[in-house]
């Protein structure tokens, strides 16, 4: 039996295709309002807040996986998220099974150094600590050795469906409509972004190979690492579209930030965009050899032809 705490996500839904696809007959997805990815799925209902409700959800399970999110919102983060966590690994130590963390790279250092796994955790805003408790609560349970726990950390998202991102609500939704694509502070900075079924697929391949736990692994990403320059002039050729777009300053972020609280919740990940973004997996692609990396150029036909599609 594997689990999936937190189902119905983009990186979830990729997740349980892949294991139900390779690995495993017996698949769980847990969330408020579960829904099947494939007909045989399990599907069980519960509030991970409710550490009696999370414990059933993982009882029985061999792997847990927590891929569970959040809206935007610092507070709901503060007040929710670590408690989620908790109640998840508490709940699987009681099950005896394996423990796969998602996390992202909030915790990390917001400048142009390569990120590696041994990256030190530098936080920038409130969500940035939350993060990083949750990650260090997560090392913490690895380093006492009760149960095997591994994290598989991705940075910025990319890719089909209602993929959440930055890259994906400025770029890619605006060239889905019709629009000028837009950039956030600085065009000419290096990203390093993760196609989301690329991550799924790595996640369900270190959940299933027994000697990755104990250990961080950073999930694998094409290493062109191109400017929004160049990521929005190939997508806008892919969307048979005029190369043109337009660059988000940060006072122009500043004074939205004074009317919409939505912007106002995301403005403490911005410094990160006025560096070079170097996220390394070179780990992970030397324990995968054989794992194939989806291009930037791929993966935007694919959004495009999936668009197309209707």
């Amino acid at each position: 039996m594997q689990t999936i705490l937190g189902a119905g996500g983009q990186i979830a839904t990729g997740l349980a295709r892949e294991l139900r696809r390779s690995y495993t007959g017996d698949l769980r997805l847990v969330s408020r309002n579960p829904r099947k990815v494939d007909e045989a799925d399990t599907l069980m209902s519960a509030d991970l807040m409710d550490a009696g409700q999370t414990a059933q959800a993982v009882k029985g399970s061999d792997i847990v996986y927590f891929t569970a999110g959040l809206p935007p919102d610092t507070e709901l983060w503060e007040k929710q998220f670590p408690t989620m966590l908790k109640n998840a690994i508490d709940a699987s130590r009681a099950a005896g099974a394996r423990f796969v963390y998602f996390d992202n790279t909030y915790m990390y250092p917001q400048d142009d150094r390569l990120l590696t796994e041994d990256a030190p955790f530098e936080p920038v805003g409130r969500k940035g600590k939350v993060r990083t408790a949750m990650a260090t609560m997560v090392l913490q349970e690895m380093a006492q050795g009760d149960i095997p726990v591994l994290i598989g950390r991705a940075p910025e998202f990319y890719g089909p469906g209602m993929t959440q991102s930055f890259t994906n609500a400025l770029v890619i939704d605006n060239l889905k409509s019709g629009k000028k694509p837009r950039v956030p502070i600085r065009d000419d900075t290096l990203r390093t972004l993760i196609w989301t079924p690329d991550a799924s697929r790595a996640l369900a391949a270190i959940g299933n190979a027994p000697d990755a736990f104990g250990q961080t692994w950073h999930l694998p990403c094409c290493d062109d690492r191109p400017t929004y320059r160049q990521f929005v002039t190939e997508a806008c050729k892919v969307f048979r579209q005029p190369v043109a777009y337009s660059v988000l300053g940060s006072w122009t972020l500043a004074a939205a930030a004074l009317f919409s609280p939505k912007v106002r919740e995301i403005r403490e990940l911005l410094p990160r965009y006025a560096q070079d973004n170097l996220f390394d997996s070179s780990k992970f692609k030397s324990r995968f050899p054989d794992f194939r990396v989806t291009t930037y150029a791929e993966g935007l036909g694919l959004i495009q032809q999936a668009s197309a599609a209707g």
